[in-house]
C-alpha cells in the first residue's frame, strides 16, 4: 500500500480531530493510568548523571510530563492535537511543542532520552524509518527511545476514526535496527496478566550514533 501526499494528509488531520473531540474524555480515563513500569524503564537506562533532558513524544494532556517533573528533569512534549498541546502545558508546567509526527523540527543532539508511550503506532509504515531517524538525530549519542505500542501482526489502518499500525516484535525491531537503534529490552503489559491478555508491546532502544 503506497500512500501519497493527500493520503498522509487526510490520515493525520482525521486521527489529531479524533483526538481533538475526545480530549477531555481521554484526559479523565488515562489521566490515572500506571505506567510507572514503561517510566521506570526509560530512566534506569539513560548513561550520564540526572536530571536528564526528555522528549515525550506524543505528550497527549500531559500525565507524564508531570511525572518526569516532579522527578527533577527537564522534560519537553510534543503533540499534533492542539487541545493536547494547551491541556498538557497547564497541567504540567513544561514547555510543550505541537508538531505534526509527520513534520518534526527536532533540535540535534539534545535530548538524553525519548518516551513515546502510544505514539509511534500513529505513523505509517512508509513513514516509520524516517521519522525514527529524526528521532535518533535528536538524541544526543548513545541516547535512548522508550516505545509502547498496541501489538498485533503488522496491520494498518483505520480504529475508530484513528490510524495506526500494530507492530509484532520482530517487525517492530527490524524498522529501529534500520533506524540507528539496538534493543535493550523489551515486555509485553500488564505484566500481571497472560500474553494472549497483553495488548502492549513496550521495547527499549539505543542509538548506536557516534558524535
Amino acid at each position: 500500500m503506497i500512500l501519497d501526499k493527500k493520503d498522509l494528509k487526510i490520515i493525520t488531520q482525521q486521527t489529531l480531530d479524533f483526538y481533538s473531540q475526545h480530549s477531555n474524555s481521554f484526559h479523565e480515563k488515562t489521566r490515572t493510568h500506571d505506567v510507572s513500569q514503561n517510566i521506570t524503564c526509560l530512566l534506569e537506562s539513560l548513561e550520564g548523571t540526572p536530571p536528564f533532558i526528555l522528549l515525550d513524544f506524543g505528550c497527549g494532556p500531559g500525565r507524564d510530563l508531570k511525572t518526569f517533573k516532579s522527578l527533577g528533569h527537564t522534560a519537553i512534549g510534543i503533540d499534533g492535537c492542539g487541545e493536547f498541546v494547551k491541556m498538557a502545558r497547564a497541567y504540567s508546567g513544561c514547555e510543550v511543542w505541537q508538531q505534526d509526527f509527520l513534520k518534526l523540527d527536532l533540535p540535534l543532539n539534545y535530548f538524553n532520552g525519548v518516551f513515546a508511550n502510544a505514539s509511534l503506532f500513529h505513523v505509517p509504515k512508509q513513514e516509520l524509518s524516517r521519522i525514527l531517524k529524526e528521532l535518533n538525530a535528536t538524541l544526543k549519542p548513545q541516547g535512548v527511545v522508550f516505545s509502547s505500542n498496541p501489538r498485533g501482526n503488522n496491520e494498518e489502518g483505520w480504529n475508530q476514526n484513528r490510524y495506526g499500525v500494530y507492530h509484532d516484535l520482530e517487525t517492530w525491531g527490524a524498522y529501529m535496527k534500520e533506524s540507528g537503534f539496538i534493543e535493550i529490552s523489551h515486555y509485553y503489559r500488564p505484566s500481571n496478566l497472560s500474553r494472549d491478555q497483553q495488548p502492549w508491546l513496550a521495547s527499549l532502544w539505543r542509538s548506536t550514533r557516534q558524535q
